[in-house]
Formats: structure tokens, C-alpha cells, sequence
């Protein structure tokens, strides 16, 4: 599968997926327009990847300074994919990277952890 990369705009996040390294990042900030639009290809993306994985380490780094309400959701999605392939046996790590003084990113990624179980999270404050 080839690697997969969106670059940023003022609006929506880079999205870079290195399959070869079974690494997906998130970086920047996520209010595009059209959420559903904008991801829609990175879950189909994900999903198709995640559905070759077996007993694979895959880790994700979510960097997102700013995110709205419809990208939540889709990043629920995201995360929902992940979930299912760490309860499929594959071994996910997310790396959730907010600036220290940011409590609601922080607080969405402790969400995040309590919602999705089999997922291994690991905070990573960034000083500001």
C-alpha cells in the first residue's frame, strides 16, 4: 500500500500515513469546512490499512493545536479504527502531543483514553 499524505492548509491538519512504518500523524490545526469531506479518505484510508494488520505494533502522533466540533467527530472515527485494531490484536499506540497549558485538548485526550480501552495513550505535553 503506498504512503498516504495530505499536506496542510490554514484550515486542516498534514496527514501523513508511512504504511511502510505503520505510522500515522496528525499535525496542526482542524476546522476545514467540510469535516466529513476532508476525512472521509483518510478513515477509508486507515480502515483499508488497518484490515492488513495482524499482531502489528502501529502508532499514531496527534499533534492538533485547534479542533472543532465536526472534526471531533471525525477523529472519533479515526480513533474508533484504531480502537477495533488493537482489540483485533494489533498492539496502537497514540502519542497525544497539546501545549501543557492547554486543558482542553488535554482533557479531550484523556476522553479519548477512557473511550477507547485498547488503545495504549500516552500524554505528551508540549511546553508553550
Amino acid at each position: 500500500m503506498d504512503n498516504f499524505y495530505v499536506e496542510a492548509s490554514a484550515t486542516s491538519p498534514e496527514v501523513d500515513f508511512r504504511y511502510d512504518q505503520r505510522l500515522l500523524s496528525l499535525k496542526g490545526e482542524s476546522y476545514p469546512e467540510n469535516a466529513a469531506a476532508f476525512y472521509a479518505p483518510i478513515v477509508q484510508q486507515l480502515r483499508a490499512y488497518l484490515d492488513n494488520c495482524s499482531g502489528q505494533a502501529i502508532t499514531a502522533n496527534i499533534a492538533l493545536a485547534y479542533f472543532n466540533s465536526s472534526s471531533t467527530k471525525m477523529l472519533f472515527s479515526i480513533f474508533d479504527a484504531l480502537d477495533q485494531a488493537a482489540q483485533a490484536g494489533n498492539e496502537v499506540i497514540v502519542n497525544w502531543y497539546h501545549d501543557e497549558e492547554d486543558e482542553t485538548i488535554f482533557e479531550f485526550g484523556e476522553e479519548l483514553k477512557a473511550d477507547f480501552t485498547a488503545i495504549l495513550f500516552n500524554d505528551q505535553p508540549v511546553a508553550s
